[in-house]
């Protein structure tokens, strides 16, 4: 861990200095407490840096939690090994693909039965009307898996323990919310003569109705999202469970959030905590952190590290932009990289190639005194959208 100032942890060995310089700016925040705790997989992003864990007093920034609210990781283990997978993967790789609607503004044609006790749910929540009047779809776009890094995978762990493996959050309503808001705090801030560093790191402040309204919109967005993720995962499993003609067993399940606020206690006080792209770590908590196409992910344990906000890692973090990925790497390439993998074989996924990210190794290096590794996964096909 390296103390950047008194106001900043870090713990990342690879930083380029434009994320340094992001993190220290939204560290100076006045109402930042006790310290921003930067993750291994830190890199830039809108605002504030993706891979920081923000703990606030009096205040919320929207864009420090993001666009895409709520969104993180869903893992269950099956009872299948590596010798059941007996039929040829692609054919599993297409029922998946079937199954779950893939790539942006992608949704299901009407709410299936397994999706409509969801719906219900998230109907009889405040914020319900926040989201039908940012977009009315909200309910057809539940089991829906998006585009970018997010993915669904079939895995093996260390001991060819078949794994399914998904990453997305809450889709285009969570997104238009959270633009509205962050809209809103941006215009706060100039209403009040607040002068900022970064127009994103406009704030929202306790007591005011724009804040209330955010925190309902916040939470409903990150219940979305956690119900999506378990939606897309019994579509998963019914797809695992016909492809091999055997019922799935559950017999590990983890869920966790990587884009989202929460109200916890640090250093004895009560803070907004909001992780931008990092995972809740504290002593004995399963998560998870996956790598990217063609490398390793992890299923951890917490270690409740005090200063890091018991906060980790929750992937390996971009090293390039999605533009200059397309630029530095081929089709051949990642065809290579992607040996063994049942995968969709586009173009569309250049931006995704391994050497996009960190080197999941390093990153989970430097994680070690945040989390344990209980089982480490290698994808044997990967479903994404484009």
């Amino acid at each position: 861990m390296e103390e950047i100032n008194g106001r900043l942890l870090n713990w990342a060995s690879i930083l380029e200095p434009t994320t340094r310089e992001q993190a220290e700016r939204t560290a100076a925040m006045p109402f930042i407490h006790p310290h921003l705790a930067l993750m291994p997989d830190a890199h830039l992003g809108k605002g504030a840096t993706v891979g920081s864990v923000i703990p606030t007093e009096g205040a919320i920034i929207p864009a420090a939690v993001g666009v895409d609210i709520g969104c993180g990781m869903m893992a269950v283990r099956t009872q299948f090994s590596a010798d059941d997978l007996g039929g040829p993967l692609d054919v599993l790789h297409g029922q998946i693909a079937r199954a779950v609607p893939l790539s942006a503004g992608r949704y299901n044609k009407s709410v299936r039965d397994s999706a409509a006790p969801r719906v219900e749910e998230l109907r009889a929540m405040p914020g319900v009307d926040q989201a039908d009047g940012v977009a009315g779809s909200w309910p057809l776009q539940l089991g829906s898996l998006g585009s970018g890094n997010h993915f669904i995978e079939v895995s093996l762990d260390e001991a060819d323990r078949v794994w399914l493996f998904l990453h997305s959050g809450s889709r285009g309503v969570g997104n238009k919310l959270a633009s509205v808001h962050i809209r809103r705090a941006q215009e706060w801030c100039r209403a009040q003569g607040i002068e900022l560093a970064d127009r994103d790191l406009a704030y929202l402040p306790e007591g005011t109705p724009e804040f209330d309204a955010y925190i309902e919109a916040l939470r409903w967005a990150q219940r979305f999202a956690w119900l999506n993720r378990e939606e897309m995962m019994d579509r998963v499993v019914d797809q695992l469970s016909r492809f091999l003609k055997t019922g799935v067993e559950r017999l590990e399940q983890v869920q966790c959030h990587h884009n989202y606020t929460e109200r916890e206690e640090h250093y004895g006080r009560e803070v907004w905590l909001s992780r931008k792209g990092a995972i809740s770590a504290r002593k004995g908590q399963w998560g998870l952190i996956p790598g990217s196409m063609g490398t390793a992910s992890y299923v951890v344990v917490g270690k409740g590290n005090v200063p890091a906000l018991m906060s980790s890692p929750h992937g390996a973090g971009r090293n390039h932009s999605r533009t200059a990925a397309r630029r530095l790497f081929t089709r051949a390439d990642l065809d290579q990289r992607m040996t063994g993998i049942a995968w969709g074989r586009s173009n569309a996924f250049l931006d995704e190639h391994p050497d996009a990210y960190k080197d999941i190794d390093v990153v989970m290096s430097d994680a070690a005194d945040l989390v344990e590794v209980r089982h480490t996964l290698r994808q044997i096909v990967n479903v994404k959208g484009d």
